[in-house]
């Protein structure tokens, strides 16, 4: 039975869509992800957000999606990573943390953006907490946007930027 099995996943091969040519929110994947192809190890970066984008990232890496099978693992140094997921809007007590992650991430890096609130602070803004989007503490390369983003367009994210 085992011989069976093995030889219906040998024959089937991996079933999964391909990624779209398109890149998350219509901009260029950036330069720094052509060295990035094939693998991708990320450091998530809590900026301050609901957790709502964290169940989705959690989901993203969890054996239903399994990011991993692209060869995107999450890492917890930001030395050992290539590229930063942040979600949430940057709180004040976050700023500084986030910026020091960012220095501590050696190029080349990407940083993505995930949620709403990451791209423009979402029904946190104006909030006394709030220094306000990730664009504004980091250089931002990759966008995803959503209340939270489902896993499917999270992991069609890091496809594009592992060219898979």
């Amino acid at each position: 039975m085992a011989r069976g099995l093995a030889r219906k996943i040998l024959a089937t091969g991996r079933v999964t869509e391909s990624a779209d040519g398109s890149a998350p929110s219509g901009e260029a994947i950036p330069d720094a992800a052509s060295a990035l192809r094939g693998s991708l190890q990320i450091r998530h970066v809590d900026a301050g957000s609901c957790n709502g984008c964290e169940l989705e990232v959690a989901s993203t890496f969890g054996p239903v999606y399994d990011a991993e099978r692209f060869g995107v693992r999450l890492v917890a140094s930001p030395r050992h990573a290539d590229a930063l997921l942040v979600t949430g809007p940057v709180t004040r007590n976050m700023a500084v943390p986030l910026a020091k992650t960012f220095e501590a991430t050696p190029a080349p890096k990407v940083v993505i953006a995930l949620g709403d609130c990451a791209l423009g602070c979402g029904v946190f803004a104006e909030g006394y907490g709030v220094e306000g989007p990730v664009a504004d503490i980091v250089p931002v390369d990759v966008e995803v946007p959503g209340c939270p983003p489902d896993p499917t367009t999270i992991l069609k994210a890091m496809r594009r930027i592992v060219q898979q």
